[in-house]
């Protein structure tokens, strides 16, 4: 201990002023001295970011306080009248040399909070770097996993708004209108089919009828299309909504949400196709689709945590749209979705391993498994699948959410 604070009293009026009084001890081997820059200060952090919002005033001892002595000190304080949590670190320091609490030393902490104008005390403490160090990163891990969900549902009345406009507007003045956003799709999956099925003639398994080929081509499709559309519009929608990041007080971390979620509205109508289709030829829709939202709740989060990520990386990267249509082009026939995965045999065996833990190939097996082979979905790569999705979901917002003070610069 190089310091010790003994009977700190604080106080706050009503004008939000904190009133910090103190005795200060030299617990240290040196002469604090006035003369020598020495002073007490403090400094006014937001508590949420660690951001240092005031470097505050300093007052400096009467007198030599020598090893063993103390001083008093009294320190005004005024607190932000914007909402939020503050911390207020009272430290010796040196002019134009350093802050000792920065050195190792204890300081005073004062946490205090505004709300609705109203400003209070929370707390008062002696603390250590160190400590609030680990705080600080405990606190930050806890938001990590709270805040992505939190945000969802606090904006959940937002994100419909805006998916449906973004829908609405996509076809605005066609004729179509909305029933583009079935007739899209589909008109996807018919060429798909034309081509590998009608003139390459793929087909899966020992059953060598266009319709199965379509029945197993078109399963494979169901997950593809939501994934696709959100993925390739991602990298470009803080370039769409320029205004909103700019000019208005806007959730942005919303948007690659919408994308998501239109992709989902793309594909449950996608699904009740596929649904009717089968009927058609099989007769009825198995028990087993009833496993569907286990499939889709990792398929969201992967796609979500991919999508966060892609809308930061485009503000800085403009030619990432470009980019990442080939390589989503190159995703979609590396995943056997045209083609059976038996055609992988002849690969070396290491390729293999490597194409096999593809995520959308671990999908599309799935929802094959559930619509045309009466199989619930293999637990083992569907948990590991949930797993690396909850981890990008969070990561891809963690990363979102730490550039986004810099989009109105760059946009």
């Amino acid at each position: 201990m190089n310091a010790a604070y003994l009977q700190p009293e604080v106080s706050l009026d009503a004008g939000r002023t904190l009133r910090a009084d103190f005795e200060l001890r030299n617990d240290s081997a040196e002469t604090w001295r006035a003369d020598e820059g020495f002073a007490v200060g403090y400094h006014l952090f937001d508590a949420e970011t660690g951001t240092l919002i005031v470097d505050g005033a300093r007052v400096h001892p009467a007198g030599e306080v020598p090893p063993g002595a103390a001083a008093r000190v009294h320190l005004e304080i005024a607190v932000p009248p914007e909402d939020g949590r503050y911390q207020v670190l009272l430290s010796p320091m040196r002019e134009n040399v350093c802050w000792y609490y920065e050195q190792g030393w204890p300081f005073l902490l004062v946490e205090a909070a505004t709300r609705e104008g109203r400003s209070s005390v929370a707390g008062v403490r002696v603390a250590t770097a160190s400590t609030l160090r680990r705080e600080r990163a405990l606190r930050s891990l806890g938001r990590a996993f709270v805040l992505p969900f939190r945000t969802i549902w606090k904006n959940r009345g937002l994100i419909r708004v805006m998916v449906r406009r973004d829908i609405l507007g996509r076809y605005r003045g066609s004729f179509g209108g909305a029933f583009w956003t079935v007739i899209n799709p589909l008109l996807l999956m018919l060429t798909y089919f034309f081509v590998f099925g009608v003139v390459l003639r793929a087909r899966f398994g020992g059953d060598d009828s266009r319709s199965s080929f379509a029945l197993y081509f078109l399963a494979g499709m169901l997950p593809w299309l939501a994934f696709s559309e959100a993925a390739g519009r991602a990298p470009t929608v803080m370039l769409e909504h320029r205004n909103f990041v700019k000019k208005l007080v806007f959730a942005v971390e919303t948007l690659p949400v919408n994308l998501v979620v239109a992709g989902l509205v793309t594909e449950f109508f996608a699904v009740l196709l596929y649904c009717g289709f089968l009927v058609a030829t099989r007769g009825s829709v198995p028990a087993t689709v009833a496993w569907l939202p286990v499939l889709i709740l990792p398929q969201v989060l992967f796609t979500a945590g991919l999508a966060w990520f892609l809308a930061a990386l485009g503000v800085f990267v403009r030619d990432l749209g470009q980019i990442i249509g080939f390589l989503l082009t190159l995703w979609f026939f590396v995943t056997p979705i045209c083609y059976p995965e038996s055609q992988w045999n002849g690969l070396p065996a290491r390729m293999v391993a490597v194409l096999g833990k593809n995520p959308i190939f671990i999908l599309v097996h799935a929802y094959r498994g559930i619509f045309l082979e009466h199989a619930a979905p293999a637990f083992g790569p569907l948990w590991k699948l949930g797993v690396l999705g909850l981890i990008l979901f969070l990561a891809g917002h963690a990363w979102f959410y730490k550039l986004r003070k810099s989009f109105p610069d760059l946009l």
